[in-house]
Formats: C-alpha cells, sequence, structure tokens
C-alpha cells in the first residue's frame, strides 16, 4: 500500500512553517516539521546609507518593528519575498536583482556603488559574498546583525527518520539548515546514516550556495529550482519524489 511522500521542512517556528506545512499537505505530502532555525533579534536596527540591502523577511520585520526610516536611500531586496515584506511595512522597493542570490545583488548594484555607502542590515550567518563582492567593487559597506539564528532544542526528528530510511525527501532552504541538520544528527548519533538516508531519498536545496553546502557533505541534491522561491522548491521535490510511490 502505497503512502504519502513523507519531506522534512526545516523552516523557523513561526508562519513560515505553518505555510510549508500547508502547501505540503496541500501537494498530497506528508510534511515532518523539524525546524532548524530559530530567530533572536539583536535590537539593532539598519544604520543609515546611500543604499540599504535587506536580504531576509525577518530583517524586514524587525526594523519596521524598531522604527527603521530609509530617508532617501536606494532600498534594495535580495528577493521577491524580501521584497514583498517591505512593501508590506510600507517601504518603496528600488532594487531587486534577476537572480535572487547575494551574487545577483552583487551584480547587479557592481556598477553603480563605487564610492557609496552601502549598508547590509542581515543575520549573523550571512554570505560574504554579498558583503565582500561590494566591496570589491568600491563601495563603502557597513553590516548590521539584525538577528542571530541558532538550532532549536531538540530538533533533529527529520535525521533520525532519514537514518532509519524513512524519509522521502528534504527541503533545505539555507547552508544553515544543512549544518544545524548534521549538527542534530551529530547529536543523536547518526551522522553518516542520515547522510545515506538523504542520498536514498529526493533533495532539494533553494539555490546553489546551499547546494554547495550539502554537496561538501557528502548529501547529494537532487533538485535546486531556476528561482530562489520555497514553492518552486516544495513543488519540484514533491513531484521529483511522488513516482517512487504514486507511479
Amino acid at each position: 500500500m502505497s503512502r504519502d511522500v513523507r519531506v522534512a521542512v526545516f523552516r523557523p517556528d513561526d508562519e513560515r512553517l505553518a505555510e510549508a506545512e500547508q502547501l505540503l499537505d496541500s501537494l498530497g505530502a506528508d510534511p515532518v516539521a523539524d525546524p532548524m532555525l530559530e530567530v533572536r533579534p539583536t535590537g539593532n536596527a539598519p544604520e543609515s546609507g546611500e543604499y540599504v540591502v535587506l536580504t531576509s523577511k525577518t530583517g524586514v520585520e524587525l526594523a519596521a518593528e524598531s522604527g527603521w526610516d530609509p530617508g532617501d536611500a536606494t532600498v534594495c531586496a535580495i528577493g521577491s519575498s524580501t521584497a514583498d515584506a517591505l512593501r508590506e511595512h510600507g517601504y518603496e522597493v528600488d532594487l531587486v536583482p534577476e537572480e535572487y542570490t547575494s551574487a545577483g545583488l552583487v551584480a547587479a548594484l557592481e556598477s553603480e556603488v563605487e564610492g557609496r555607502r552601502v549598508e547590509v542590515a542581515r543575520s549573523d550567518h550571512g554570505s560574504p559574498v554579498l558583503t565582500e563582492g561590494l566591496a570589491d567593487a568600491g563601495a563603502d559597506v557597513r553590516e548590521t546583525i539584525l538577528y542571530r539564528l541558532v538550532r532549536p532544542e531538540g530538533s533533529g526528528e527529520s535525521a533520525a527518520l532519514a537514518a532509519d530510511g524513512d524519509l522521502d525527501a528534504a527541503l533545505f532552504t539555507s547552508s544553515l539548515t544543512v549544518a544545524h541538520f548534521l549538527e542534530a544528527a551529530d547529536e543523536r548519533g547518526v551522522r553518516e546514516e542520515a547522510i545515506a538516508g538523504l542520498n536514498e531519498a529526493v533533495v532539494g536545496a533553494i539555490g546553489p550556495p546551499t547546494r554547495e553546502t550539502a554537496e561538501s557533505e557528502g548529501i547529494d541534491v537532487d533538485v535546486v529550482p531556476e528561482v530562489a522561491d520555497f514553492e518552486k522548491l516544495a513543488c519540484a521535490v514533491v513531484e521529483a519524489a511522488a513516482p517512487t510511490y504514486h507511479g
């Protein structure tokens, strides 16, 4: 008898996780909610700059709560979800790169930021590709840490399922979700078994940096959507995993 595709999802335990579970359920999958990221705000707000870069919905929400006013700055969002969050909080968005990655944002800005002050407001795990790329383009780069990302206590159910061969798919949404999954597997003493289990499953990574992190740890990545979007990632992974059980 076939069963629904069991898919691990690692998003923070807030509306993002609830929306992810709802989406997976609507796709006929069985979501395994195993948050690998917990947001701890620092209380900082974005500093002023001629350009201000926001890289996540969480960062936007914390900036808005702080009463941040961008003034005349050119406001840049790394992707559509960040841009949507900015607009929802009443901010105008001046630039969204075609490629929703740090490298994509650098490519969009590098020809115009020489000698300009660029404020990057994000988590403590932001990619150096962004800040170093902007600095290499001649920008005066400042970085403000709006929040820290830690692994929630008790995480790792998905690692145990993978180790037992009971996980059909996994949705990695950042390099940090990969690192925290492996930390959780280590804690449970099943790291190698969990990696082997993932390699029998369908593994999705939201973008090239996440794929590279997973592959550097011996995890085979099967799906990377053309656009770094969770819904596209989930749909592609479920579609890839489903034939094993329903095909």
